[in-house]
């Protein structure tokens, strides 16, 4: 089986164009505490609850459609690292390395009044051809990690950004999140 996580359908896309290279998360309703122990993982887009009134969508990102029973999943992410910031400031200063709203952030942070939230800085590569699966039960629900088949052979992976657009972004995230290893 491969792992995905699941996150709104516009946030998959921004991660699948370079238009963001973190995720910030707090749990799901269906764990107990999230983490990011995965190394490797396919961006699962989710449209159930997509609230795009919750996201500051950047000009040219197509809004992905829902597509009548299937999933398409275009994009795998590898984990460069993961944190726990527990400053607020640092992570108001991340506001332009995401497309999330400052309230939907602010929100995620203090979530249970434990005033931290969890990051991952992540490289994403494209996969050619796309993968279409049959948009199933067992993928639905609240939670963040769900079970894929395989990966079909003869998938290739190209890196949404130069090795050098990733390290600039990742290093620039890293001075401003001041990250306690997760």
């Amino acid at each position: 089986m491969s792992k995905a996580f699941k996150d709104w359908a516009i946030v998959c896309e921004a991660l699948g164009t370079g238009k963001q290279s973190i995720i910030l998360r707090k749990r799901g309703l269906r764990e107990s505490r999230f983490c990011f122990k995965l190394g490797e993982f396919f961006l699962f887009p989710g449209h159930f609850h997509q609230q795009l009134k919750k996201t500051r969508v950047p000009a040219g990102l197509a809004i992905p459609e829902a597509t009548d029973g299937k999933v398409e999943i275009r994009y795998l992410a590898r984990r460069d690292w993961s944190a726990v910031v527990l400053e607020w400031q640092r992570v108001a200063a991340l506001q332009p390395h995401h497309i999330w709203t400052d309230a939907v952030i602010r929100e995620r942070f203090d979530y249970d009044g434990e005033l931290a939230i969890n990051l991952a800085c992540v490289r994403v590569y494209r996969l050619e051809p796309v993968w279409r699966l049959d948009d199933l039960p067992v993928f639905g629900g609240c939670r963040s990690w769900i079970d894929l088949p395989p990966m079909p052979k003869g998938t290739c992976l190209q890196p949404v950004l130069s090795d050098e657009q990733h390290q600039e972004i990742s290093q620039t995230i890293r001075a401003i999140a001041k990250p306690t290893e997760a």
